[in-house]
């Protein structure tokens, strides 16, 4: 339904009921009583129209395709189409994307501890013994005593001072936030990279199985051509059954590419977090790209890019402050207190009580606790060190065999497109060396196997190549420009 649609039905169905409304009202009541009230009515119309025509707009909005829309039946998707349908609908993400809501949520929580604590408590005590309801303010001041004391107030807590463990923790909540956002980022560069690998291997199945299906009516032909010589007494009944067996073999072939093709499009759906398969790509392998820079000039930019290694570095740093955080336990913590309420002996007596005050708390012993969490900690942060230090060789190790198969892929590109002219004229040679009676069945068709294989190998080249520059790009961080 677009939004002219749903604006005409919007209009039926609000101006016919409400015209025969007012023609009731007409018959029903008078003149005289509908121009009393004619004002009202009119303003009341007039704000049930703008309310309807906001519900129109949304539903016309509604109505339009979403980008993040599940791919419908018999769908033909671009490249860009599968990897916004991955983006939205991956569960991974989207886990990945609730773990970043939690970090967020726990530095908030960091953050809180700097506010003050406002509780509201309440007791009900029955005593063996009567007791005093408050204490004494002067020697020999009566009291009130009851065995029955109930009390409710109000308590108050400001942290003051508590050795810098309250910001460290603060800065540790950011810190391993922001690790979180970058890992969100890494993940999202992940998966576009398999949407990527998929894709273009989907493609390149495709432009196989056209090559097979090629080749099947080529095989075809030739049979028919064999069967004909046959006849005329210019071709062995054995030619045509090893055509019969070749055109079998290319049928099994053809099956074989088929279900690599239909295993790899359930690898695309899973991707894009879909339950079916019901659709198609479309597309064309694109040419491959000249590598830009230096191996060393990419590394340098890749560690500068990386998300997953700017992560590591903020989790390194969040680390250092955990180190803080448990250092923090060796000092004293200093606070603001407060309460105010009442109390009241049995169901008669009550007074009020209140009072403010500087609570101090000094850490003296624990048993070696505390210095026991900070060697933790530190020993968590030289791990923490180390793994940085494997990341940053991991990440170099992905830049260079990235580059090398990125050559090695192009050089086999170009060797295979040699491999298909030379294929062809062989092929056409032999077809010719057959037809003139001076060459044999047997090596047109290896003729035309070879040429199918030149084909196939273009393809797989084709594929690599495209494949080895997304990894270049994943290993530089999403991008090699």
């Amino acid at each position: 339904m677009n939004a002219k649609e749903a604006k005409r039905q919007c209009h039926g169905h609000v101006f016919g009921p409400l015209s025969r409304l007012g023609m009731g009202l007409r018959m029903n009541i008078g003149e005289s009583y509908v121009a009393r009230y004619r004002g009202r009515l009119y303003r009341f119309l007039i704000l049930l129209v703008l309310l309807l025509s906001s519900s129109t707009v949304a539903l016309a909005n509604n109505a339009t395709l979403d980008a993040s829309a599940p791919a419908g039946n018999g769908e033909i998707l671009s490249l860009d189409r599968a990897i916004a349908l991955a983006l939205s609908n991956n569960p991974e993400i989207a886990a990945t994307t609730w773990e970043v809501t939690a970090a967020e949520e726990k530095l908030s929580g960091a953050k809180a501890a700097r506010w003050p604590i406002f509780n509201a408590n309440a007791l009900y005590q029955r005593n063996m013994d009567d007791q005093r309801l408050v204490p004494a303010r002067y020697n020999g001041e009566l009291g009130i005593f009851d065995d029955d004391i109930s009390s409710a107030d109000v308590t108050l807590r400001i942290p003051l001072y508590s050795g810098g463990k309250i910001t460290s923790e603060i800065k540790t909540a950011e810190l391993l936030h922001l690790a979180e956002k970058k890992r969100l980022a890494r993940t999202r560069e992940e998966l576009v990279f398999n949407v990527l690998n998929t894709f273009y291997g989907i493609l390149g199945q495709q432009a196989v199985i056209r090559a097979v299906e090629q080749s099947i009516e080529t095989m075809e032909s030739h049979l028919k051509k064999s069967k004909a010589l046959e006849k005329m007494g210019k071709a062995a009944p054995v030619d045509v059954m090893r055509t019969e067996v070749r055109l079998a073999e290319l049928g099994q072939s053809l099956i074989r590419e088929k279900n690599a093709l239909a295993v790899a499009k359930r690898l695309l759906a899973n991707l894009m977090g879909a339950r079916e398969a019901a659709w198609s790509v479309s597309g064309a392998l694109p040419m491959p790209e000249p590598l830009p820079g230096t191996p060393e000039s990419l590394i340098a930019k890749s560690l500068e890019t990386r998300p997953d290694y700017q992560a590591a570095k903020e989790r390194l740093a969040a680390q250092e402050h955990k180190v803080d955080t448990a250092k923090a336990g060796n000092l004293p913590a200093v606070s603001l207190v407060g309460s105010y309420g009442g109390r009241m002996a049995g169901t008669t007596e009550a007074a009020e009580t209140g009072a403010v005050g500087i609570s101090l708390s000094v850490p003296l012993f624990d048993g070696g606790r505390v210095e026991a969490q900070v060697r933790q900690e530190r020993a968590l942060l030289a791990a923490a060190r180390e793994r940085l230090g494997k990341l940053e060789l991991q990440i170099r190790q992905d830049v260079e065999t990235a580059l090398l198969n990125c050559d090695a892929s192009d050089r086999q590109l170009e060797v295979a497109r040699h491999s298909v002219m030379l294929a062809e004229e062989v092929l056409r040679i032999e077809r010719l060396k057959y037809e003139m009676g001076r060459g044999t069945a047997l090596d047109v068709l290896d003729a035309q196997s070879a040429l199918l294989q030149a084909h196939t190998n273009v393809v797989r080249a084709m594929v690599d190549s495209n494949i080895s520059r997304a990894r270049l790009a994943l290993a530089m961080g999403g991008q090699i420009k």
